[in-house]
Protein backbone atom coordinates (compact mmCIF):
# COMPACT_ATOMS: atom_id res chain seq x y z
CA UNK A 1 0.00 0.00 0.00
CA UNK A 2 1.01 3.99 -0.79
CA UNK A 3 -1.72 5.26 1.25
CA UNK A 4 -4.83 4.39 3.99
CA UNK A 5 -7.54 6.24 4.93
CA UNK A 6 -8.49 5.26 8.37
CA UNK A 7 -11.23 6.10 11.00
CA UNK A 8 -10.09 7.27 14.73
CA UNK A 9 -12.30 5.98 17.38
CA UNK A 10 -13.11 9.50 20.14
CA UNK A 11 -12.44 7.82 23.34
CA UNK A 12 -13.82 8.10 26.96
CA UNK A 13 -10.73 8.79 30.00
CA UNK A 14 -10.90 7.92 33.44
CA UNK A 15 -14.44 6.54 32.89
CA UNK A 16 -14.82 8.19 36.65
CA UNK A 17 -13.14 5.76 38.86
CA UNK A 18 -10.13 5.22 37.08
CA UNK A 19 -8.22 8.82 36.49
CA UNK A 20 -5.26 8.60 33.91
CA UNK A 21 -5.61 4.41 33.48
CA UNK A 22 -8.82 3.03 32.36
CA UNK A 23 -10.27 4.10 28.85
CA UNK A 24 -12.58 3.25 26.41
CA UNK A 25 -13.50 3.80 22.60
CA UNK A 26 -16.54 4.65 20.83
CA UNK A 27 -17.61 3.74 17.26
CA UNK A 28 -19.84 6.34 16.26
CA UNK A 29 -18.08 9.61 16.48
CA UNK A 30 -14.48 9.83 15.18
CA UNK A 31 -11.63 11.52 12.64
CA UNK A 32 -10.88 10.46 9.40
CA UNK A 33 -7.30 10.21 7.99
CA UNK A 34 -5.58 9.47 4.93
CA UNK A 35 -2.00 8.75 5.41
CA UNK A 36 0.10 8.20 2.16
CA UNK A 37 3.77 7.69 1.77
CA UNK A 38 6.31 10.05 0.15
CA UNK A 39 9.80 9.77 -0.92
CA UNK A 40 10.84 12.72 1.30
CA UNK A 41 11.62 12.02 4.66
CA UNK A 42 9.60 13.55 7.65
CA UNK A 43 6.19 14.23 7.84
CA UNK A 44 4.00 16.77 6.45
CA UNK A 45 0.39 17.82 7.09
CA UNK A 46 -1.13 18.70 3.99
CA UNK A 47 -4.92 19.43 5.12
CA UNK A 48 -7.08 19.74 8.17
CA UNK A 49 -10.80 20.37 7.41
CA UNK A 50 -12.98 20.66 10.56
CA UNK A 51 -11.13 22.52 12.85
CA UNK A 52 -8.19 25.25 12.80
CA UNK A 53 -5.57 23.69 13.99
CA UNK A 54 -1.57 23.47 13.01
CA UNK A 55 -0.14 22.22 10.11
CA UNK A 56 3.36 22.34 11.37
CA UNK A 57 3.90 19.09 12.01
CA UNK A 58 6.06 19.92 14.98
CA UNK A 59 3.07 21.68 16.63
CA UNK A 60 0.18 18.86 15.69
CA UNK A 61 -0.13 16.22 17.90
CA UNK A 62 -0.11 14.03 14.60
CA UNK A 63 3.16 15.31 13.26
CA UNK A 64 4.86 14.94 16.94
CA UNK A 65 3.50 11.27 17.20
CA UNK A 66 4.31 10.14 13.74
CA UNK A 67 8.07 11.61 14.14
CA UNK A 68 8.41 9.65 17.56
CA UNK A 69 7.43 6.15 15.00
CA UNK A 70 10.07 7.42 12.39
CA UNK A 71 12.54 7.78 14.90
CA UNK A 72 12.51 4.12 15.59
CA UNK A 73 12.01 3.00 11.84
CA UNK A 74 13.95 2.21 9.18
CA UNK A 75 11.97 3.61 6.90
CA UNK A 76 13.95 6.00 4.96
CA UNK A 77 10.80 8.33 3.29
CA UNK A 78 8.34 10.43 4.92
CA UNK A 79 4.21 10.85 5.10
CA UNK A 80 2.05 13.02 3.92
CA UNK A 81 -1.17 13.06 6.54
CA UNK A 82 -4.87 14.67 5.85
CA UNK A 83 -6.76 15.25 8.64
CA UNK A 84 -10.54 15.40 8.59
CA UNK A 85 -11.46 16.55 12.20
CA UNK A 86 -14.67 15.23 13.33
CA UNK A 87 -13.76 15.43 17.26
CA UNK A 88 -13.51 19.28 18.17
CA UNK A 89 -10.68 19.83 20.55
CA UNK A 90 -11.16 20.81 23.82
CA UNK A 91 -14.28 18.78 24.10
CA UNK A 92 -13.20 15.93 26.38
CA UNK A 93 -13.40 13.12 24.07
CA UNK A 94 -10.16 12.63 22.85
CA UNK A 95 -9.74 14.60 20.21
CA UNK A 96 -5.78 14.76 20.20
CA UNK A 97 -5.59 11.43 20.93
CA UNK A 98 -7.49 10.68 17.46
CA UNK A 99 -5.07 12.24 15.33
CA UNK A 100 -2.74 10.78 17.36
CA UNK A 101 -3.26 7.20 17.13
CA UNK A 102 -4.37 7.33 13.64
CA UNK A 103 -1.25 8.74 12.50
CA UNK A 104 1.00 6.35 13.95
CA UNK A 105 -1.36 3.35 13.77
CA UNK A 106 -1.79 4.45 9.54
CA UNK A 107 1.40 4.64 8.88
CA UNK A 108 2.61 0.83 10.85
CA UNK A 109 0.73 -0.31 8.39
CA UNK A 110 2.01 1.36 5.64
CA UNK A 111 5.44 0.28 6.62
CA UNK A 112 4.32 -3.49 7.23
CA UNK A 113 3.00 -3.77 10.88
CA UNK A 114 6.87 -3.22 12.29
CA UNK A 115 5.80 -2.21 15.65
CA UNK A 116 3.56 -3.29 18.22
CA UNK A 117 0.24 -2.11 20.06
CA UNK A 118 1.91 -1.34 23.42
CA UNK A 119 5.03 0.67 20.77
CA UNK A 120 2.22 2.67 18.65
CA UNK A 121 0.59 3.49 22.31
CA UNK A 122 4.40 5.10 23.15
CA UNK A 123 4.18 7.03 20.34
CA UNK A 124 1.22 8.26 20.29
CA UNK A 125 1.92 8.97 23.86
CA UNK A 126 4.07 12.06 22.75
CA UNK A 127 1.27 13.45 20.95
CA UNK A 128 -0.70 13.90 24.21
CA UNK A 129 2.40 15.46 25.49
CA UNK A 130 1.97 17.93 22.74
CA UNK A 131 -1.45 18.77 23.53
CA UNK A 132 -1.92 18.60 27.72
CA UNK A 133 1.99 18.45 28.90
CA UNK A 134 1.64 14.82 30.10
CA UNK A 135 2.06 12.10 28.40
CA UNK A 136 -0.84 10.14 29.33
CA UNK A 137 -2.48 6.78 27.43
CA UNK A 138 -5.55 6.63 28.89
CA UNK A 139 -7.57 7.92 25.52
CA UNK A 140 -4.84 6.78 22.93
CA UNK A 141 -4.60 3.04 24.39
CA UNK A 142 -8.53 2.59 23.67
CA UNK A 143 -8.57 4.01 20.56
CA UNK A 144 -5.26 1.65 19.43
CA UNK A 145 -6.65 -1.30 21.28
CA UNK A 146 -10.27 -0.85 21.10
CA UNK A 147 -13.04 -1.48 23.60
CA UNK A 148 -12.03 -0.70 27.51
CA UNK A 149 -8.44 -0.53 27.96
CA UNK A 150 -6.51 -0.75 31.23
CA UNK A 151 -2.92 0.93 32.15
CA UNK A 152 -1.81 -1.10 35.07
CA UNK A 153 1.48 0.71 35.12
CA UNK A 154 3.36 3.41 33.06
CA UNK A 155 6.52 2.59 33.63
CA UNK A 156 7.12 0.10 32.26
CA UNK A 157 4.28 0.61 30.37
CA UNK A 158 1.57 -2.13 30.60
CA UNK A 159 -1.37 -2.24 28.95
CA UNK A 160 -4.29 -4.67 29.63
CA UNK A 161 -7.37 -4.97 27.50
CA UNK A 162 -10.96 -5.74 29.13
CA UNK A 163 -13.83 -6.94 26.69
CA UNK A 164 -16.91 -4.46 27.22
CA UNK A 165 -20.40 -6.52 27.51
CA UNK A 166 -22.94 -6.57 24.18
CA UNK A 167 -25.35 -4.26 25.52
CA UNK A 168 -23.34 -1.40 27.10
CA UNK A 169 -24.00 1.62 25.38
CA UNK A 170 -22.24 5.43 25.90
CA UNK A 171 -24.12 8.58 25.70
CA UNK A 172 -21.78 11.81 25.81
CA UNK A 173 -23.03 15.36 25.79
CA UNK A 174 -20.68 17.89 24.93
CA UNK A 175 -21.82 21.61 25.98
CA UNK A 176 -20.05 24.01 23.67
CA UNK A 177 -17.11 25.18 25.87
CA UNK A 178 -13.81 24.12 25.79
CA UNK A 179 -11.58 23.05 28.82
CA UNK A 180 -8.13 22.60 27.93
CA UNK A 181 -6.71 19.36 29.34
CA UNK A 182 -3.72 21.70 30.98
CA UNK A 183 -5.51 23.60 32.72
CA UNK A 184 -8.07 21.24 34.14
CA UNK A 185 -4.82 19.35 35.49
CA UNK A 186 -3.77 22.38 37.33
CA UNK A 187 -6.81 22.53 39.95
CA UNK A 188 -6.25 18.41 40.92
CA UNK A 189 -4.94 18.23 44.08
CA UNK A 190 -1.69 15.74 44.31
CA UNK A 191 -2.78 14.62 47.20
CA UNK A 192 -5.48 12.59 48.66
CA UNK A 193 -6.90 10.73 51.57
CA UNK A 194 -6.05 6.94 52.62
CA UNK A 195 -9.98 6.73 52.93
CA UNK A 196 -10.67 8.02 49.32
CA UNK A 197 -7.91 6.06 48.04
CA UNK A 198 -9.87 3.06 49.39
CA UNK A 199 -12.53 3.77 48.32
CA UNK A 200 -11.43 4.40 44.52
CA UNK A 201 -9.58 1.17 44.24
CA UNK A 202 -12.64 -0.73 45.15
CA UNK A 203 -14.63 0.99 42.42
CA UNK A 204 -12.08 0.83 39.58
CA UNK A 205 -11.98 -3.52 40.80
CA UNK A 206 -16.14 -3.36 40.85
CA UNK A 207 -15.66 -1.86 37.31
CA UNK A 208 -13.60 -4.09 35.54
CA UNK A 209 -15.11 -7.25 37.39
CA UNK A 210 -18.45 -5.92 36.33
CA UNK A 211 -17.11 -5.75 32.65
CA UNK A 212 -15.56 -8.89 32.75
CA UNK A 213 -18.35 -10.73 34.45
CA UNK A 214 -21.20 -8.82 32.42
CA UNK A 215 -22.77 -7.25 35.61
CA UNK A 216 -24.44 -4.24 34.78
CA UNK A 217 -25.43 -3.67 38.11
CA UNK A 218 -22.16 -3.97 39.50
CA UNK A 219 -20.63 -1.58 36.29
CA UNK A 220 -23.20 0.62 37.87
CA UNK A 221 -22.24 0.53 41.12
CA UNK A 222 -18.39 1.23 40.16
CA UNK A 223 -19.03 4.53 38.00
CA UNK A 224 -18.01 6.56 41.19
CA UNK A 225 -15.05 9.17 41.27
CA UNK A 226 -14.51 10.82 44.75
CA UNK A 227 -11.31 12.40 43.69
CA UNK A 228 -11.12 14.25 40.22
CA UNK A 229 -15.65 14.81 39.80
CA UNK A 230 -15.98 16.86 42.58
CA UNK A 231 -13.56 18.97 41.41
CA UNK A 232 -13.24 19.64 37.72
CA UNK A 233 -17.65 19.46 37.90
CA UNK A 234 -16.93 22.95 39.10
CA UNK A 235 -15.95 24.09 35.36
CA UNK A 236 -18.96 22.22 33.92
CA UNK A 237 -22.17 23.91 33.69
CA UNK A 238 -24.93 21.83 34.87
CA UNK A 239 -23.28 19.28 35.63
CA UNK A 240 -25.27 18.55 38.90
CA UNK A 241 -28.42 18.83 36.84
CA UNK A 242 -27.47 16.07 33.94
CA UNK A 243 -25.97 14.15 36.46
CA UNK A 244 -29.55 13.98 38.29
CA UNK A 245 -31.27 13.59 34.88
CA UNK A 246 -29.11 10.83 33.86
CA UNK A 247 -29.72 8.51 36.96
CA UNK A 248 -33.66 9.01 36.99
CA UNK A 249 -33.62 7.61 32.92
CA UNK A 250 -31.95 4.61 33.73
CA UNK A 251 -28.54 4.74 33.24
CA UNK A 252 -25.94 2.52 34.96
CA UNK A 253 -24.20 5.39 35.82
CA UNK A 254 -22.18 9.25 35.16
CA UNK A 255 -19.24 10.91 35.06
CA UNK A 256 -17.24 13.62 33.31
CA UNK A 257 -15.14 11.97 29.95
CA UNK A 258 -11.61 12.62 29.99
CA UNK A 259 -10.83 16.36 31.75
CA UNK A 260 -14.54 17.65 30.48
CA UNK A 261 -16.54 19.31 29.56
CA UNK A 262 -17.92 16.51 27.90
CA UNK A 263 -20.64 14.54 29.91
CA UNK A 264 -20.60 10.36 29.56
CA UNK A 265 -23.39 8.05 30.82
CA UNK A 266 -23.37 4.19 30.41
CA UNK A 267 -26.63 2.07 30.03
CA UNK A 268 -27.46 -1.26 29.33
CA UNK A 269 -28.86 -1.36 25.87
CA UNK A 270 -29.60 1.47 23.54
CA UNK A 271 -33.27 2.36 23.86
CA UNK A 272 -32.05 3.63 27.31
CA UNK A 273 -28.88 5.27 26.20
CA UNK A 274 -31.19 7.14 23.76
CA UNK A 275 -33.36 7.93 26.94
CA UNK A 276 -30.64 9.27 28.40
CA UNK A 277 -29.45 11.41 25.36
CA UNK A 278 -32.81 13.25 25.58
CA UNK A 279 -32.71 13.83 29.41
CA UNK A 280 -29.29 15.11 29.06
CA UNK A 281 -29.89 17.55 26.38
CA UNK A 282 -33.13 19.06 27.74
CA UNK A 283 -31.07 20.20 30.40
CA UNK A 284 -28.69 21.81 28.23
CA UNK A 285 -32.03 23.40 26.38
CA UNK A 286 -33.27 24.74 29.79
CA UNK A 287 -30.01 26.24 30.76
CA UNK A 288 -29.77 27.48 26.88
CA UNK A 289 -26.20 26.24 26.08
CA UNK A 290 -25.42 24.82 22.94
CA UNK A 291 -24.69 21.33 22.86
CA UNK A 292 -23.53 17.97 20.60
CA UNK A 293 -25.12 14.76 22.19
CA UNK A 294 -23.23 11.08 20.26
CA UNK A 295 -24.95 7.80 21.40
CA UNK A 296 -22.48 4.99 20.57
CA UNK A 297 -21.55 1.09 20.81
CA UNK A 298 -18.19 0.53 22.79
CA UNK A 299 -16.21 0.35 19.77
CA UNK A 300 -14.60 -2.80 20.20
CA UNK A 301 -11.83 -2.87 16.98
CA UNK A 302 -10.06 0.84 17.57
CA UNK A 303 -8.27 2.37 15.11
CA UNK A 304 -9.06 0.91 11.72
CA UNK A 305 -8.83 1.37 7.99
CA UNK A 306 -11.68 2.60 5.64
CA UNK A 307 -12.56 1.29 2.23
CA UNK A 308 -10.88 3.03 -0.41
CA UNK A 309 -12.32 6.45 -1.38
CA UNK A 310 -11.39 9.52 -3.27
CA UNK A 311 -7.68 10.82 -2.78
CA UNK A 312 -8.40 13.60 -0.70
CA UNK A 313 -10.89 13.66 2.55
Amino acid sequence: MEEIKVFCPATIANVSCGFDVLGLALESVGDEMLVRKTDKPGIKITKITGQELPLATENNVAGVAGLALLQKSDYQGGFEIEIQKKIKPGSGIGSSAASSTGAVWAMDQLLGNPFTKLELVQFAMQGEKLASDVAHADNVAPAIYGGFTLVRSYDPLDIIPIPAPDELFATVIHPQIEIKTSDSRKILKTNISLEKGIRQWGNLGGLIAGLYTKDYNLIGRSLEDHIVEPIRSILIPGFDQVKSSVHDSGALGCGISGSGPSIFALSKGEETAQIVAKEMASVYKTIGLDFDVHVSKICSRGVASLMAGPKDI
